[in-house]
């Protein structure tokens, strides 16, 4: 059984489902966030000791790792994140941290045409080259997007989902699954230490699937209308995306469009015994925020 456990991105969702699972379950949870807010405050009424501190500085991270036995890693898709790996190697290596687990993305390569996805790759490799028990997640699309703004918008006013995916498939995955999977590997590393596990739902479908499933659920009828992926860009830029970000979502796409992101679930239901949410549960789960405001 692991003692004291450090989670990053503890204000985020993996993250934070994670570090509520392990104090469900009686593991002591140290949280790294950027900064005081209601979210730190949030953990911290559910007995999480919270350390104010940035990935990027090392010694933030080695305060954080004081004492720690395994730790989940997870950085935005933003610049920084080799940075922010080695340092936190290094400080887990001096802390006597044995575990990591890693959060990378089912895109993650070394010739993927997103800056983002190589990263990714490139800081699997320096987790790998510092000796620690990694374990490494590689994530396809959340299940969560069906709820970002501009999607709940599209389906709640126009009955529509908009993507530059094509005909290509994949499994949703939601975050909580996720973190299911994450707190059993924290909780018992050593059978899961230099393993990379794709991550899935249940059922891989086209978009024109999870559009008809949607609107089963919703009671009305919902597309999947396909853009192309300049018409995507355009959108992202337009709405004030970061330019890193534009970059990688619309390589991505490609790779959608390519099929890297397909697969069902062969992990999740193995080690924590329990299946994936399927994209029709979490609809219903969120049901209320798909009504209509008009």
């Amino acid at each position: 059984m692991t003692d004291l456990v450090l989670v990053t991105g503890a204000t985020g969702l993996t993250g934070g489902y994670t570090a509520e699972i392990l104090t469900q379950q009686g593991i002591p949870v140290r949280a790294l966030v950027h900064k005081e807010d209601e979210r730190a405050q949030k953990l911290r009424m559910m007995g999480v000791d919270v350390v104010i501190g940035d990935l990027l500085n090392l010694n933030d991270a080695r305060r954080a790792l004081d004492g720690v036995s395994a730790a989940y890693f997870i950085y935005p898709i933003a610049p920084g994140i080799i940075d922010a790996t080695a340092y936190f190697a290094q400080a887990a290596k001096e802390a006597g941290t044995k575990a990591v687990v890693n959060m990378s993305q089912i895109s993650a390569r070394r010739d993927s045409k997103s800056n983002a996805a190589r990263d990714h790759w490139m800081a699997e490799r320096v987790f790998d080259w510092s000796g620690l028990e990694m374990t490494h997640l590689r994530p396809t699309y959340f299940a969560e997007w069906l709820l970002y703004p501009h999607f709940l918008q599209t389906i709640r006013d126009n009955s529509v989902i908009v993507l530059p995916f094509g005909e290509g498939r994949h499994a949703p995955i939601t975050a909580r699954d996720q973190a299911r999977l994450i707190a059993a590997i924290l909780a018992n590393p050593k059978p899961h230490a230099g393993r990379t596990y794709p991550l899935h739902g249940p059922e891989e479908m086209s978009q024109h699937q999870v559009a008809k499933i949607v609107g089963e659920v919703l009671g009305k009828r919902v597309e999947y209308q396909p853009i192309t992926i300049e018409q995507f860009r355009d959108q992202l830029t337009q709405a004030g995306i970061p330019s890193f970000l534009v970059q990688h979502l619309c390589e991505v796409a490609l790779d959608y469009q390519n099929g890297i992101f397909e697969g069902e679930d062969t992990v999740i239901k193995a080690v924590t015994g329990q299946a994936p949410m399927t994209v029709q549960a979490f609809v219903e789960a969120h049901r209320q925020e798909y009504q209509s405001t008009k």
